[in-house]
Formats: C-alpha cells, structure tokens, sequence
C-alpha cells in the first residue's frame, strides 16, 4: 500500500529551531514568576501548549487549585505573542537542510505534504507565510494544536488532514517528527511509518526509547524510506 500523505512536524523538524521555542515558553513562564529550567521544557515542546504549561506548574505546585484556566491562558498569551513576533521578524528563520527539496519530491510523485505541530494556528499560519511554503505549492495541509479536540499525543490532526485530503486508510500516512510525542502521535494514528529525525530536540538514543519505525539524520532520508 503505497504512502499519500507525509505529516511533518514544525519546529526541529522542518524548521531551525535554536531551543527558540524553548527559551520563548521559559519567558512566558518567567513573567508569571516561574523560573524553569530548559531541560524540564524541552521534552513537552511537541505537546499542545496549554497542555504542557499546566504539566510544567504541576511540577511547581502541589495544589492544583492553584493551576487555574486564567493562569494558563495568561502564561500561553504571552508564549504565543513571543513566537509570533520571533517568526515574523527574527533573522534566520529558515528550512532545515533538505526540507524544501524533501517536500518538493514528495509533491512531484503526488504525495500530500501535511505539516502540524503542538502550536496553535496562528503561530503555524506565521511560519508557513515567512517561508511561502503554500505560495511554491510545497504543502498542502497545515493544521494546529488548536484547530482539533485534542493535540498530541492524540491523533486527531493527522486525521484531520486525512478527511481534508480523502485519505481512508492510515496505512497510507507517514508521519515524521523529532519529539517522543510525534512519534505517540503516529503511532496512535496508525499511520504505516513513524520515523523520529534527530535534528531536533531528541537524541537518537532518546527517540529509541518510544520505538519509530525508522530514525533518521536527514529528512531526505523520508524519500528513500516510503519508495521502499
């Protein structure tokens, strides 16, 4: 059964992220008088955002009453005004190395390009628009955190571009990301090849542990991987 649709993910994926994402959610933390460090954050970037700040405060407070919905919503407010503006106007938002070409070659064989990601659509529709990726006809899905009932590790983005592009079986999807959470996600899709790449926040060895299908050094590597 031969693959229709390739789900990527955004940042460390396809996009140089820098620990950007990280430093901006450790900010946005900050202004609300918690200090976190980065490496209690890099692990939930790929989660819905809302998501992972309430399991960061719930590492920081052992009452949860104090976790409440206007807390969350105030800390994800000013997480998502620093990304928009560090994607709109900070120098050296660019494609990981072979990302465009990937996508191209995918698209040439008529395989849908999807992207998602853990961050709502307003951060995504930023990113996507700095790069043109919809204007050079590189993609042809872009979904957020927000635009479904559950993020990650839920599958349901991934079947959202699945119903959008009339795909049927997940047997026909691949998805590609570099977080423990791409990979639940498309392991709980169901999708046929769930392949972590290395050039984001998790090491080979750390992808190892939540069992892909394939890890991979280069995204061009997602070529070779669904021709097989």
């Amino acid at each position: 059964m031969s693959i229709k649709l390739v789900v990527f993910d955004i940042a460390g994926t396809t996009v140089k992220d820098d620990h950007d994402v990280s430093k901006a959610f450790q900010a946005a933390l900050l202004k609300s008088n918690y200090e976190v460090p980065l490496e209690l954050i890099n692990p939930l970037m790929g989660y819905e955002k809302n998501l992972a700040i309430r399991q960061i405060l719930r590492l920081h407070e052992h009452n949860d009453a104090k976790i409440t919905t206007e807390l969350v919503t105030k800390i994800h407010h000013e997480f998502v005004e620093q990304m928009i503006n560090h994607y709109a106007t900070a120098p050296g938002i660019e494609p990981l190395p072979n990302v465009e070409e990937t996508f191209a070659a995918l698209r040439t064989q008529g395989i849908q390009v999807g992207i998602n990601t853990g961050f709502s659509k307003d951060i995504a529709d930023t990113i996507v628009k700095r790069l043109h990726w919809f204007e050079k006809g590189l993609i042809n899905h872009l979904v957020g955190s927000d635009e479904v009932e559950l993020g990650r590790p839920h599958p349901f983005m991934i079947q959202k571009m699945m119903l959008d592009g009339n795909i049927e079986r997940p047997r026909e999807v691949a998805k590609v990301g570099d977080t423990e959470v791409d990979v639940r996600e498309g392991q709980n899709a169901g999708c046929k090849y769930v392949i972590g790449i290395t050039t984001g926040i998790f090491t080979r060895q750390e992808l190892e542990t939540y069992n892909p299908t394939h890890i991979i050094d280069d995204i061009a590597q997602v070529i070779d991987i669904i021709n097989k």
